[in-house]
């Protein structure tokens, strides 16, 4: 008589320099959308269908992708659709759709920053739901990053209040905090590759329920339009919208949450309105104030400050 023994999963290896690296690498790529959509609506693209095509294309080219060159990484379990639904929802489509409407109704400097206080509520539902006491430290950094990202977004100009706005922001962080929660957790059982794949394609349709295809104004697409020292079509400019800012950013960005606890990487990811910044200075001639410069030092350093104070925080259990 034998017995059988139990198979035993490895312990899932994590490397703090990677996913450092990849959580920046995913904040550059994420940046680079800024400069990119806005040359696509200063041809006449609306937010909407700018966000519907890069959503969209994005999702279509990574299940495409995926299913002719490894179709394994599509397989999901029954179990795991509610997490991977609410991933594409809130993570993918409604972090677009919710800062476009912020945006359009108030200054785009606090829509922006309204979004980028999801650390914040990360590390409140870190505290409060998982009952994990964070570090004194990790509070101040994340303070830190919160005044140098107001300084970068310039928030004192043109202060107005409207209330679909700051609900709309609200919900835009909201969301932006569910990417890194629900990534985080998907992430730990389900490969990043058809994690992605799977969260854009539903995120695609449901943003397609606001800007449907038929809508996008495809005799736009040949048009030419400034970009730095160049003209390119708005074809182009959306490729690029779909394969860098999107497809890549999102990749690199939830490989990270295998490395890196949520509350960590959405610091961390607090880097992308600086170059955010520095790639409209480079290509659309945006100026670039003293105030910009010392918030996107004072952000760096306050992410520097979460980054060394973290050690003791790893992804949570499941």
């Amino acid at each position: 008589m034998t017995t059988e023994l139990p198979v035993l999963t490895p312990p899932r290896v994590t490397h703090r320099g990677r996913g450092t690296a990849l959580v920046l690498t995913a904040a550059l790529l994420f940046g680079t959308s800024g400069a990119l959509g806005k040359s696509a609506m200063l041809a006449g693209m609306s937010p909407e269908q700018v966000a519907a095509a890069r959503i969209g294309f994005a999702g279509l080219v990574l299940l495409v992708g995926t299913a002719l060159v490894q179709p394994k990484r599509l397989k999901v379990r029954r179990q795991d659709w509610p997490v991977l639904g609410a991933y594409g929802l809130l993570g993918v489509a409604g972090v677009q759709l919710m800062y476009f409407v912020s945006a359009g109704r108030l200054p785009v400097g606090i829509a922006i920053l309204m979004e980028f206080i999801s650390p914040v509520l990360i590390a409140l539902w870190v505290r409060c739901v998982r009952k994990v006491r964070l570090p004194r430290a990790l509070w101040g950094g994340i303070a830190l990053a919160t005044l140098g990202l107001a300084l970068v977004a310039q928030v004192w100009q043109g202060l107005r209040l409207d209330g679909i706005g700051l609900l709309a922001g609200v919900g835009a962080a909201i969301c932006s905090a569910s990417y890194f929660l629900l990534g985080e957790r998907a992430v730990a059982e389900q490969d990043p590759v058809g994690l992605t794949t799977w969260g854009m394609v539903i995120g695609a349709v449901a943003v397609s329920v606001v800007a449907p295809p038929w809508t996008l104004p495809w005799p736009l697409m040949a048009a030419e339009v400034p970009f730095g020292p160049w003209r390119p079509p708005v074809w182009s400019l959306l490729l690029a919208l779909v394969l860098i800012s999107t497809v890549f950013a999102y990749l690199a960005g939830i490989s990270a949450l295998r490395h890196l606890p949520a509350s960590v990487a959405s610091v961390l990811g607090l880097a992308e309105p600086v170059f955010t910044t520095a790639l409209a200075w480079a290509l659309l001639g945006e100026t670039l104030s003293w105030t910009q410069a010392l918030g996107a030092a004072v952000l760096l350093v306050g992410a520097l400050v979460v980054q060394l104070n973290s050690r003791t925080l790893t992804p949570a259990p499941l």
